[in-house]
């Protein structure tokens, strides 16, 4: 049984580990497969978005992180930085909980919109937030903030037309 609950300061640990895990799914993909061997966010940056109240843990029976999702708020928006679900717990239903209890803090924080950057085409990114309402940016959609993480994505080595910013208006 998997429980959805906000983040605390000691899962913090364990996040990266998930994440290194999450993206092991990326070697099934021969132009991507450089993912599942990159850096992964420390253990500081995971502390400091727990801190600020926008995570979220999936725990299981003995209330171990399996999955994770890192937001901020960004002005009117909780901005999606990491969803993560171990490789053995891919395909379980966590990934979409834990969306779902983003989405719904967001609309009782009263929040505009729900935003996050991802692959356009890799089944587990654009095409699964499409499925919850999110819509592909474009062009001119995409504010400076959004126009700036896929920038940032770019010179890390992400091809920019692999990439998308997406959005969920949640008013």
């Amino acid at each position: 049984m998997i429980i959805i609950r906000p983040a605390r300061a000691e899962d913090a640990e364990a996040l990266p580990a998930l994440e290194q895990s999450a993206g092991l799914a990326f070697r099934a993909i021969a132009e991507l497969a450089w993912l599942a061997d990159g850096d992964n966010v420390g253990v500081e940056r995971h502390r400091a978005l727990i801190a600020a109240g926008a995570c979220w843990a999936a725990a299981d029976e003995k209330d171990r992180p399996v999955g994770f999702l890192s937001a901020g708020i960004e002005g009117d928006a909780l901005h999606i930085w990491e969803l993560d679900v171990h490789l053995d717990r891919q395909g379980q239903g966590i990934g979409r909980a834990l969306l779902e209890r983003a989405v719904a803090d967001a609309r009782r924080r009263g929040l505009a919109a729900v935003t996050l950057t991802t692959f356009r085409a890799v089944v587990w990114n654009a095409p699964f937030y499409r499925k919850f309402g999110f819509r592909i940016l474009e062009n001119a959609e995409i504010d400076g903030r959004l126009a700036s993480l896929l920038s940032d994505e770019a010179e890390h080595g992400m091809v920019l037309d692999q990439r998308c910013a997406m959005r969920l208006d949640l008013r």
